[in-house]
């Protein structure tokens, strides 16, 4: 978990977010045990933008993976950020994961995809065409 927390306060640093002044980072784990990070990017045109979960997601996907097994999410935010509805909705179509979020501090919380989006919209089961 330390590790995985490590990567994305390292990722944090590449963040551009010159409006909101935000930075976040994300470090997600593929059952493979390949590490994809990502941080968040903001653009003049608001909804251009990309969550730094959703960027590690859509490496690891463009990169093969789709099976994951941890998300670490760091932002200055006491205790750390969790996903916003659109990157829980992003990860929900890969099956649930455990979240892992850390502050600045280094206080961390713990959760799984599935408390933080019950019910999520799927519009095929895990491994179904």
């Amino acid at each position: 978990m330390k590790e995985l927390l490590e990567l994305a306060y390292k990722a944090r640093a590449n963040a551009y977010c010159p409006y909101s002044k935000f930075a976040v980072g994300a470090a997600l784990l593929a059952k493979s045990g390949r590490v994809y990070t990502g941080c968040n990017v903001e653009n003049a045109s608001f909804g251009a933008g990309c969550c730094a979960e959703r960027a590690a997601l859509y490496q690891a996907v463009s990169c093969g993976e789709r099976e994951f097994e941890k998300l670490a999410i760091v932002a200055d935010i006491v205790g750390g950020p969790t996903p916003c509805g659109i990157c829980r909705q992003a990860l929900a179509e890969f099956g649930s994961l455990e979240i892992i979020t850390g502050d600045l501090a280094g206080n961390t919380n713990k959760y799984t995809l599935d408390e933080l989006l019950p019910n999520a919209f799927l519009k095929f089961a895990p491994g179904e065409d």
